[in-house]
């Protein structure tokens, strides 16, 4: 995708994201929208009761320095990012909890602008870091965080949210890769240019290999399905506390490797 330019938003962090294709990013204010979130996320997630982020916690986040951002067609919201103000090492962050986006408005690059709107609201208020948790079996979300985006991961937490509801975690550990994505790193400033980052592999470099069948193996086959999460887990336990950073994706003829190499390189 290309990468869109970058908006100066002055400290307004409700102003529009320029309309393309008739889509609009925006903040989100007020109860109903913040509905239309969670009608969006039972959609998405699937999710029973119990797993589903209720509307108070869309109100905390967009009152006490957090984000609630919407993808809009017209007047119908189908796509949202849901972030929540930290704090750590005596600096704010954004902990970007939830994104998604209908099924119907996919592969349109609404997800990427929501980001991008997400990283011009943050620096704009003098934040330069936001993280987020993924499944590491997801190829295409890891493409996105690591080539489109920028991100790196240093940290893995096994079975994160517990045994969720959802169909899209299978009924399988939650195991989650949070993403790094440091807005004001050089890295990241040339990935969203359309610039290829340093990727040279050396004998120190380290490869962990995802299956590309894994999300329809959780289905067909659990018992394969929770091998193959064990033995990744125990390679990002392993190789993440030795101190090594994962900065990319590439794809194999049986899915995609990630790429660790040692030392945190932002």
């Amino acid at each position: 995708m290309k990468s869109q330019k970058q908006r100066s938003h002055a400290g307004k962090s409700d102003a529009l994201d320029e309309p393309r294709d008739g889509i609009t990013i925006r903040s989100c204010h007020g109860i109903e929208e913040f509905e239309a979130c969670v009608r969006v996320e039972r959609q998405v997630w699937k999710s029973q009761d119990i797993d589903v982020v209720p509307i108070p916690l869309f109100v905390v986040a967009a009152e006490t320095g957090g984000q609630v951002l919407g993808a809009y067609h017209g007047a119908n919201l189908v796509g949202f990012t849901l972030a929540i103000a930290g704090w750590r090492d005596c600096k704010p962050f954004l902990h970007s909890h939830m994104t998604a986006v209908l099924d119907s408005y996919r592969d349109r690059g609404i997800g990427r602008r929501l980001k991008l709107f997400q990283r011009d609201d943050a620096i704009s208020r003098g934040i330069s870091l936001v993280e987020w948790t993924f499944d590491p079996f997801i190829i295409k979300n890891a493409y996105f965080n690591f080539i489109l985006l920028g991100a790196i991961a240093r940290r893995f937490l096994p079975n994160a949210y517990g045994i969720t509801t959802s169909p899209l975690n299978g009924h399988l550990p939650t195991d989650r890769l949070i993403a790094e994505w440091h807005l004001r790193s050089d890295r990241v400033s040339r990935v969203l240019a359309g610039k290829q980052v340093n990727k040279a592999i050396s004998k120190r470099t380290v490869r962990i290999a995802i299956p590309s069948n894994f999300e329809d193996m959780r289905s067909a086959d659990p018992s394969c399905a929770i091998k193959w999460q064990a033995d990744v887990r125990a390679q990002f336990s392993k190789w993440l506390a030795l101190g090594y950073t994962a900065t990319a994706v590439r794809p194999t003829k049986t899915g995609m490797d990630y790429i660790l190499v040692p030392g945190n390189s932002i």
